[in-house]
């Protein structure tokens, strides 16, 4: 692990929490594009939209927006608003519909400052939970899951991308930190109930558990809306301090990312260099690498 951020350069980037976001997908895409052009004018190199900015986030909802990639408006807009920007942009998500076989996905698409899309993550593990008195949500009632795991190279150092509820799924930060990434990065949209319980708890764990950054990009709320964001889009350094973080509004939080801070802390603290994988398997060991923007394929 010593030598896999050799080639890593400190970058700021930006979370974007996105508010007024309604039933007009076009008026959600221009405003998202304004602030992602704002982030870039204070300096972002790389911006995070969060989890369903082009649409109200609900099982219902999802079929009604749900485009295909290719030529889609959503998409058109960030490859646009990237190059514009001249930044790496991590597109939030949006309800996918696969063209060939019908299904919907909850999917990341990701963006070099050229405008090319460089990576596409379809949400892996889905968000269906019953919290009695509190809270039922399915998304497997439209949607269906990812089968693989996104990994980006960018010119900053690697970035691994998850959405949402796959930050309560340690394999996953596990994998890419083994596999060389600087950072997790989570577009997300934890609500009411287990925002205040979990969110900024999940972040630092997975940065504490794998000596990384962590970036949780949030919806602003909205308590009009069906589903009520908890909001505070939160950064978290490789030894699970808080660098940046909001409350529920409308905002753009930035950090500063170094991967020396990566390096310190794991030459500080060896945790990979004490590993007894000899006693328990290595869970990266399991995973192939796909040789086109898709990730990795499981």
């Amino acid at each position: 692990m010593s030598n896999v951020l050799s080639d890593c350069s400190p970058f700021k980037i930006a979370l974007v929490q996105l508010g007024n976001v309604g039933f007009n997908k076009t008026a959600n895409l221009a405003h998202a594009r304004e602030k992602i052009l704002e982030a870039a004018k204070n300096g972002a190199q790389v911006i995070v939209l969060p989890e369903c900015f082009n649409s109200p986030y609900g099982a219902k909802y999802f079929p009604q927006f749900a485009e295909i990639l290719k030529g889609g408006e959503s998409v058109t807009m960030l490859s646009n608003a990237a190059k514009e920007a001249n930044a790496y942009l991590i597109g939030g998500s949006i309800p996918e519909k696969e063209e060939s076989t019908g299904k919907i996905y909850n999917t990341v698409t990701v963006y070099d400052p050229l405008g090319s899309m460089i990576a596409k993550h379809r949400k892996v593990h889905l968000f269906d939970i019953d919290v009695p008195g509190k809270i039922t949500f399915k998304e497997s009632e439209t949607l269906s899951g990812g089968d693989w795991l996104t990994h980006v190279d960018t010119k900053y150092g690697k970035f691994g991308i998850g959405i949402c509820y796959d930050m309560r799924f340690p394999e996953m930060a596990m994998i890419a930190a083994r596999k060389g990434c600087l950072a997790m990065i989570y577009p997300g949209a934890f609500n009411m109930t287990t925002g205040p319980m979990h969110w900024e708890l999940l972040q630092r764990a997975r940065a504490v558990d794998n000596q990384m950054y962590v970036a949780a990009c949030a919806p602003a709320r909205n308590l009009e809306a069906d589903y009520h964001s908890w909001g505070h889009s939160t950064v978290v350094d490789p030894k699970g301090i808080v660098i940046a973080t909001c409350e529920e509004k409308e905002t753009i939080i930035y950090a500063d990312i170094d991967p020396q801070e990566v390096k310190d802390v794991r030459t500080f603290i060896p945790l990979y260099d004490q590993r007894r994988f000899d006693i328990y398997g290595d869970v990266s060991e399991t995973v192939d690498f796909r040789q086109d923007n898709t990730g990795i394929k499981k």
